[in-house]
């Protein structure tokens, strides 16, 4: 595939050559071809410098991170992998609690301008993060990794299932940076806030060969065409993003549809692990993130146990992301059988949420207006709750009382971001809102069926 890139120098077709915003990315999507295949203690050493660089910067200019690490003992020294252990993770709550103190007061060279993500996982506690022009970059890398691991052929229809705020729309080309660097086939975007028979529509209309979409909104999917007795037999492969793939719900999918390919990201650090391209499991993308998985005392999960995920960014001088507690399940993984050298995940757990189902029929993705609270109330965590088809429950971690103007103005919000309204009731909790019975803690959760 690589050999087919694109240009966009005039009149430099072969070998292509580019400007130096799309130069840099196609030379970190080459060096990336062959980083994947260093050996693990290679990978290891390469982590460890990048760690020092990063660290050292965040401690001259971040004085929060600095007495973090002052308070660990790791002050006078480089930090490295084995230092890490030393590290208490970093929470959400913490990284609420610091404000704009967790943000750099200077970047690198070339590593600017910053962009603010925000974002409330799978915890339902919003975090803003800065990023850099780096971290964009190496996103993007990312995102082109996933595509030349699972996609045999840029030029085929591809449909994308996701949250936008614009309606759904064709495109002549798959557009974004792999548009820029490949020759693709057309491009459909359709708004997961879609009533799902109208996705199925629009699916059918446009005749995609590769589906990215959530899993939830996946599963809705299937849940549609079994009722219809219909197929979509154009799909021949499944992508899913944004949400933990189910092994149920990847069995089902494969059965009644096609193949599913699955990759694991945030919006704080981007592409955390990709599932391999042959063997099964998924590869950590040790370039741009270490991955740890520990035990409830902080011990390193061995392989084959399950644990909570810490990812440290090893490119954010902005924000110090390090041995972030990204509020995720993961299982360790062995050496894969493709000869890659990054460390793996057999499986994530946790990171799912419902449907939002309306009196009016519609079944979608149930965007609540999160990015918004924090410009009406000071809402630390929240939950939404759907008991009835037409009711909500609204549960919050404020930190101060709100007063009716306040409730008043985010359930108008609320309202409006679910396209609906629902008769909305609001329960308060002191600290913290507690998980579910199977130990996660999902932001939505859909009690009609």
């Amino acid at each position: 595939m690589l050999a087919e890139m694109l240009g966009d120098v005039a009149n430099a077709a072969w070998p292509p050559i580019h400007n130096a915003r799309v130069a840099s990315l196609a030379a970190l999507i080459h060096q990336f071809d062959r980083t994947q295949w260093l050996a693990p203690d290679a990978i290891g050493a390469q982590q460890d410098r990048q760690l020092a660089i990063v660290s050292r910067h965040l401690a001259a200019y971040v004085p929060a991170y600095r007495e973090r690490l002052r308070a660990a003992g790791l002050d006078k020294r480089a930090l490295d992998r084995t230092a890490l252990a030393d590290l208490p993770p970093l929470g959400r709550r913490d990284i609420q609690a610091l404000g704009d103190a967790f943000f750099s007061a200077e970047l690198p060279p070339s590593h600017g301008p910053t962009a603010m993500a925000q974002t409330s996982g799978s915890t339902g506690e919003p975090v803003r993060v800065a990023r850099t022009m780096v971290n964009q970059l190496l996103w993007n890398a990312g995102t082109v990794r996933y595509h030349l691991w699972h996609e045999p052929d840029f030029r085929v229809p591809l449909c994308a299932i996701r949250a936008s705020t614009v309606p759904a729309q064709a495109f002549p080309a798959w557009g974004g940076v792999t548009g820029q660097l490949f020759p693709t086939g057309p491009f459909l975007r359709i708004n997961n806030d879609l009533d799902v028979a109208r996705q199925i529509e629009r699916i059918v209309e446009f005749g995609p060969a590769t589906l990215i979409v959530y899993p939830n909104n996946l599963a809705a999917i299937l849940d549609a065409l079994e009722r219809e007795g219909i197929g979509l037999p154009t799909i021949g492969r499944i992508r899913t993003i944004g949400e933990t793939l189910q092994p149920d719900l990847r069995a089902r999918a494969e059965q009644q549809l096609a193949p599913v390919r699955d990759c694991y990201s945030s919006e704080e650090v981007g592409y955390i692990a990709i599932e391999c391209p042959t063997g099964g499991l998924y590869h950590v993308m040790a370039e741009t993130v270490i991955v740890e998985v520990v035990d409830d005392a902080g011990r390193p999960c061995p392989e084959g146990e399950i644990g909570h995920v810490l990812v440290t960014d090893l490119h954010n001088h902005a924000s110090p992301l390090i041995r972030y507690a990204i509020g995720d399940m993961a299982e360790v993984g062995p050496p894969c059988p493709c000869g890659r050298g990054q460390p793996t995940l057999r499986r994530i757990v946790g990171r799912t949420r419902n449907m939002l189902l309306t009196p009016d029929g519609r079944c979608a993705w149930p965007l609540t207006g999160f990015h918004d609270f924090a410009t009406i109330a000071p809402v630390i965590q929240y939950q939404l709750i759907q008991h009835r088809i037409d009711a909500i429950e609204v549960r919050l971690v404020v930190a101060s009382p709100l007063d009716d103007e306040q409730e008043t103005a985010l359930a108008a919000l609320i309202r409006r971001s679910l396209g609906y309204r629902f008769a909305l009731s609001f329960a308060y909790f002191p600290d913290r809102i507690p998980r579910g019975p199977n130990g996660k803690f999902e932001e939505f959760v859909n009690l009609v069926g």
